[in-house]
């Protein structure tokens, strides 16, 4: 009687080499897929970072290009539903046109878009709306920018306990004193409005030679500072002292970014 032997072996190396083919399969088409995800983000981060640069350049402003980055993996998935998570958008070096032969700069303008509706058929076919249901966007304007927008010598800036404060010599009766005093910053029509008032100096007389001195540098420490024109529809909403300068918040809701608004 002759006996078989090893007859099963060879079936369970063709079974395992099968299972690390499939696995191969599949972390090939896994890296084809994220290869092919990453692409597709890129073109599309591309494009909208030509159009915004576009506008900043309609607007009269300058920038760098626009750094976009379009949140959230996969993407390929997003385009599908047809719904975005959030979109950055960073302008570097902003600087625009505030009035009055007056420039303002930001060193950063972060803009983000969120809530993003674009249906595959728009995307495919360029027609339809793609629209952003909120936008926000937050830039800086340094304490010696805004120097230089006053234009009052030796004035100083920053910030204490989130107000804006400022201090400055002035002559008077022979002597220079050390004035200080705090401002209002308000948003109104899309104009950053400061006013300084309670300006003090230790040891400074209050007669009125003197009173109406100091009132009238306060006076000329007005500034109405006219924002210029923002990328996706953006309004100045409210200005915030802190220790780097002033934060200018801005928004805009149902923002199109096909037409118009992009």
């Amino acid at each position: 009687m002759t006996e078989v032997y090893g007859s099963a072996r060879p079936r369970k190396r063709r079974g395992r080499r099968l299972l690390i083919t499939f696995l191969v399969l599949l972390l090939i088409l896994a890296a084809a897929l994220l290869v092919a995800d990453r692409f597709a983000a890129s073109y599309a981060e591309r494009e909208i970072g030509d159009r915004v640069a576009q506008q900043v350049e309609d607007q009269k402003a300058t920038s760098e290009q626009p750094d976009v980055t379009v949140e959230g993996v996969p993407f390929l998935t997003q385009v599908v539903r047809g719904r975005y998570q959030e979109i950055k958008i960073l302008l570097r070096s902003f600087s625009g046109p505030a009035g009055n032969g007056q420039t303002i700069k930001m060193p950063l303008l972060d803009i983000r878009a969120k809530d993003v509706t674009a249906p595959l058929d728009t995307v495919r076919s360029g027609n339809g709306d793609i629209v952003a249901g909120t936008v926000t966007g937050a830039g800086t304007i340094a304490y010696a920018d805004l120097v230089e927008l006053i234009d009052q010598e030796g004035l100083q800036l920053s910030e204490k306990d989130g107000k804006l404060v400022g201090t400055a010599p002035i002559k008077a009766l022979g002597q220079t004193w050390n004035v200080s005093g705090t401002a209002t910053v308000e948003v109104k029509d899309g104009v950053v409005q400061v006013r300084f008032a309670d300006v003090t100096a230790e040891g400074l007389p209050n007669v009125p030679l003197v009173r109406n001195l100091v009132d009238n540098y306060v006076r000329n420490l007005a500034l109405d500072l006219k924002v210029p024109a923002l990328p996706l529809g953006l309004k100045v909403q409210k200005v915030d002292p802190r220790p780097e300068g002033l934060v200018v918040t801005a928004g805009a809701s149902d923002v199109s970014l096909n037409s118009g608004g992009l």
